[in-house]
């Protein structure tokens, strides 16, 4: 299925490279570049591209292109998937999934993708299990291993793997019993000139933090679950209880995983958390322009917004711009034409406002457009889409562990047409 994995830094420069079935050549990856030059930014890169020979499935997580090669037509979805998996659990072992991260401790970065396929199949994929087989890296493992030459690789095999739940390895115990929950919401928008809503969808997660001693059951149950759409599960979800109940019913993995991700794409539950207020005018015979915008809060349950970003690509002809920030910094690229505004936490008392003048140049035309304004924000306890968590109960075991939910909504591509 999967026979081989590169791993592409945003410079272009194959760091990793890991063969499971047979050594494909590194020159396969070209036409990962020339495709990667077509598209105007990472995000845009084809997921899936097509050479002669083989398939080049990839996604992008922090600053790197994790490109995996098949040869015969598979699912894409699940090489995608299997991709994000292989993310999460250098996330989970190393703290951070980095190029020098990945570098020094590459050692333990092809023992793993060694156990998570098995001659191209996924084998291993989950955290609990993995880190049975190799043991994740510390400052005292390392030392030892570099004296003994001995590896980070597990004596016994993972008790978990051949149970009924090979997520949750036997044997848990801890002093404080915990589980918390992080309801995470991305509003995905486009809005027109007037303010009006031309598309709005919302992406969700529900991460979990779960540990408790034992073989827990959960049960978790929402205000109301109706509102979630295209959901999608971790193994550990009982299916037809949520059919027929839409209560969560589950054993949980041991430590961090992501329970759920949901989709809600109803235009009309999509409520809107900011408005821009824009004027920004070019003139034909002049080399001045005006450019003035503000953003505000609305509809966001009294929750203040914060870690506001206003960011805009200036078209060709605007040689540098003479702003006056209300708060926040600003700066603006004469090369690049982009202007960044940092403004920070919203008052709604004081509505934060960007305002003054765009040299022109000398003798061009109006531009053909007005530029699109790209926001960037945070809203702590509150999920945009209404999703509230009812209640948490536990079964199995006879402590009371102390529980937790947490709610946030960001902005995911959050765009206003000006």
């Amino acid at each position: 299925m999967i026979h081989s994995l590169f791993l592409i830094n945003s410079s272009g420069d194959i760091f990793l490279e890991k063969h499971w079935k047979s050594v494909v050549s590194r020159s396969v990856c070209d036409y990962f570049f020339e495709a990667q030059e077509r598209a105007t930014e990472a995000e845009n890169v084809p997921p899936v591209i097509p050479t002669p020979h083989h398939y080049l499935l990839s996604v992008y997580r922090h600053k790197i292109f994790f490109v995996a090669v098949v040869q015969t037509e598979v699912p894409p979805l699940f090489v995608i998937e299997f991709l994000h998996r292989v993310v999460d659990t250098f996330q989970d072992y190393f703290g951070v999934c980095s190029e020098p991260v990945i570098k020094d401790n590459v050692v333990v970065v092809y023992e793993v993708l060694e156990e998570m396929l098995d001659n191209g199949f996924p084998l291993a994929t989950e955290s609990n299990i993995l880190k049975e087989l190799i043991k994740p890296p510390t400052i005292l493992r390392t030392v030892v291993n570099t004296i003994t030459g001995s590896t980070n690789v597990g004596d016994q095999l993972p008790t978990g793997q051949l149970s009924v739940v090979p997520w949750r390895r036997t044997g848990v115990k801890y002093t404080n019993n915990e589980a918390y929950f992080d309801v995470i919401e991305e509003i995905d928008a486009i809005i027109d000139k007037s303010g009006s809503t031309i598309t709005a969808e919302i992406q969700g997660v529900i991460d979990a933090c779960v540990k408790l001693t034992g073989m827990p059951d959960l049960t978790l149950s929402f205000m109301n679950p109706r509102l979630l759409d295209d959901v999608s599960f971790h193994p550990c979800v009982r299916f037809k209880r949520w059919e027929s109940e839409r209560i969560l019913s589950f054993i949980p993995p041991d430590g961090n995983f992501r329970l759920l991700s949901y989709h809600v794409s109803a235009q009309n539950l999509v409520a809107i958390p900011v408005y821009v207020k824009h004027s920004i005018s070019f003139r034909d015979s002049s080399s001045l322009g005006r450019f003035e915008i503000t953003v505000g809060p609305k509809q966001t349950m009294g929750k203040t917004i914060e870690g506001v970003t206003v960011t805009s690509q200036m078209p060709k002809g605007v040689l540098n711009m003479s702003l006056t920030p209300s708060q926040g910094t600003h700066t603006f690229d004469p090369v690049t034409k982009m202007l960044s505004w940092d403004v920070g936490k919203i008052n709604p008392q004081k509505l934060p406002s960007l305002k003054g003048t765009m040299s022109l140049q000398a003798g061009a035309s109006k531009p053909d457009e007005n530029p699109t304004i790209n926001l960037q924000f945070k809203i702590q306890q509150l999920a945009i889409s209404g999703l509230k968590v009812n209640r948490l109960d536990m079964y199995g075991e006879k402590y009371k562990p102390f529980k937790g939910i947490k709610y946030m909504t960001k902005a995911g591509k959050f765009q206003v047409r000006t």
